[in-house]
């Protein structure tokens, strides 16, 4: 089995997966009356997207009535993954039924009841429910500051009355959302009392199909859209004219030395002319790296995250991932990673064999380790974290298990077998030029062409090619906004792979033309350190983006976006490393060579 097909069956066989995950369910019907399936799920400041609790937990909301009580109902791996629970919800809405004004509950709030939700109304808690598998979100209460004779005091309201617009088309539920009335608050005093929670429900007909009603937010904005294409249109085109600019130096510098080499060459009195440049390190540019244990490891690990990325894209255009569908992109991820571990296994074997190593076994485990383990390390962080502050996003043991046997029993058996079969049908490493038994000195290089600066240089413009759709997918994964223009990213991700050849390329022929034969990891280096630039991006966007605070929604945040930068260095590092093995073996098999 080739390469391709490899690709192309994993891939199935992950859509598969994913849908099952998913549980697509069938379309409901409902008659006029009928109950419809409505949950509370989680409660938690807005600002820090992380950070939920139980809808009944964090402060007193209307309990519901009957035997149930707080009973969870099952969820799905992927929602156990997001943090989403699924409890009984006092709130009676039947299909097509309006009512104008119905009787919630009676809360009975002792003082520290009423300082819970002022704690609450002043970190913006909003919740989610959940009403025939549609997301409805609201906010518990609202401040207003007011100045009396020069001294601002703030006012607690809570939005005792909430009004709920559903859509619907023929007898399926389309759409929800929930408004306070503002004319109905209550105040929260300093002393006990009683609130009267009621609601009110308003049914309304719309044309928007059932199929799509997961996509009914973004069909609301399409204005923002327009905008959007704009912008990375205006990204792509400056990155393209940067990118091909460099690619026209290159080849005219190229075609220069060419030229001079081959002047050298045919003058008879050569002894006055002095070569220099990448020619003289011929017998020593293909000299295999140190560490070649680690190299080949994460090369292997580069090409795994290569067919990730592209294999997740893909199912995102083909509609298997949409807001609230239960953390299918998360399941989608862990399965695919078990999955393309034959991947990884056997690019990595295949070069550790070329490159002469022995110790087959060691190499092996490593790909298959190299990322599990710091994601494990970081998942126990972060889960002992949120089990601390009994937040939803702990995830439970079971699904933990689930995982792990993911892992354990596929991954690492795939791994393996990719090890052994690349290993098998691992060819001679051919180059254009013999190695030297004895390595050339490398000459004094300037501070300013060494590695560090290549990296920053290396990163940048990879970095600036992607930093308009960053926001945005930021925007999605640390905030409430829902991104679905994955068409967009499928072609950002290939601006950005093209970009990270070109400029790694590049550099990887300054460094030759400075005789330093040492490409192999700083081609690497260089291509990985889009990843860097990342994640100073988090760090930036943390702290003037968001107002996420706390140590919970920190460690989230810091933790998580450390893999997924770790992630795109190593698959940007094994393009940079790729582009360059191509170019320097095309460069030296258009030279003569005694």
């Amino acid at each position: 089995m080739n390469v391709r097909n490899l690709v192309i069956f994993l891939t199935i066989l992950s859509i598969s997966i994913s849908n099952i995950e998913a549980k697509t369910e069938k379309a409901a019907h409902y008659k006029k009356g009928q109950s419809v399936p409505f949950y509370a799920n989680k409660i938690g400041p807005y600002s820090n997207p992380s950070e939920s609790y139980e809808f009944y937990d964090k402060i007193r909301m209307c309990p519901p009535e009957g035997p149930k009580g707080h009973v969870h109902e099952h969820v799905s791996l992927g929602e156990d993954l997001i943090g989403d629970v699924r409890l009984p919800s006092a709130y009676d809405i039947h299909f097509k039924e309006s009512t104008q004004l119905k009787q919630l509950c009676q809360l009975s709030l002792e003082t520290y009841d009423i300082q819970q939700y002022k704690e609450a109304i002043n970190q913006y808690y909003h919740f989610e429910l959940v009403y025939d598998g549609i997301p409805l979100y609201g906010f518990i209460g609202s401040v207003i500051p007011e100045t009396t004779n020069g001294v601002t005091k703030n006012r607690y309201f809570f939005f005792s009355h909430l009004h709920f617009h559903m859509l619907y088309n023929g007898d399926q539920v389309i759409h929800g959302n929930i408004t306070a009335d503002y004319s109905r608050m209550t105040e929260l005093l300093d002393t006990s009392m009683i609130i009267k929670v009621t609601y009110s429900v308003e049914w309304s007909p719309t044309e928007f199909k059932y199929k799509d009603r997961m996509k009914f937010p973004d069909y609301l904005q399409k204005k923002n859209l327009q905008i959007h294409w704009l912008s990375i249109m205006n990204s792509i085109v400056l990155v393209l004219l940067l990118t091909g600019f460099l690619a026209i130096i290159i080849l005219r510098i190229l075609k220069n030395d060419y030229s001079r080499y081959a002047l050298i060459e045919d003058d008879e009195e050569g002894g006055e002319q002095e070569d220099y440049g990448w020619k003289l390190v011929h017998g020593d540019v293909f000299r295999f790296p140190p560490n070649k244990t680690l190299f080949c490891a994460l090369v292997g690990l580069g090409v795994q995250f290569l067919t990730i990325l592209f294999a997740i894209l893909f199912l995102a255009i083909i509609g298997l991932f949409y807001p609230g569908n239960g953390g299918t992109l998360y399941v989608a991820a862990i399965v695919l990673y078990a999955l393309t571990s034959v991947l990884g296994g056997f690019v990595s074997a295949s070069f550790y064999r070329q490159f002469g190593g022995e110790n087959w076994a060691w190499n092996i485990v490593l790909v298959g380790t190299l990322y599990t383990i710091p994601s494990v390390l970081v998942f126990s962080y972060v889960n002992t974290v949120a089990i601390i502050y009994s937040a939803t996003a702990a995830v439970p043991v079971s699904a933990i298990l689930i995982i792990l046997a993911i892992l354990i029993l596929v991954g690492f058996p795939l791994n393996v077998i990719g090890g052994i079969a690349g290993r098998r049908s691992a060819s001679s490493f051919e180059v254009p030029c013999r190695t030297k038994n004895f390595p050339r000195e490398i000459p004094p290089i300037a501070w300013y062409r060494s590695l560090p600066f290549q990296m920053a240089m290396a990163g940048f413009l990879p970095f600036s090619a992607i930093y308009t759709e960053l926001r945005y997918v930021f925007e999605s994964a640390w905030g409430h906004k829902s991104y679905q223009l994955f068409g967009i990213l499928l072609l950002v991700a290939v601006i950005l792979i093209i970009v990270t050849a070109c400029i790694t390329v590049a550099l990887t022929y300054f460094q030759l033309s400075m005789e330093d034969y040492r490409w192999w990891w700083h081609s690497f280096l260089n291509g990985g350190s889009t990843g860097l630039f990342i994640y100073a991006y988090a760090i930036f966007y943390f702290n003037y983006s968001t107002m996420m605070t706390g140590a919970l929604q920190s460690s989230f945040y810091f933790s998580y976006m450390l893999l997924v930068c770790l992630f795109f260095f190593v698959m940007l590092g094994t393009v940079g490393f790729y582009a360059s093995l191509i170019f320097v073996k095309r460069i030296y098999r258009g030279l003569k060579i005694d």
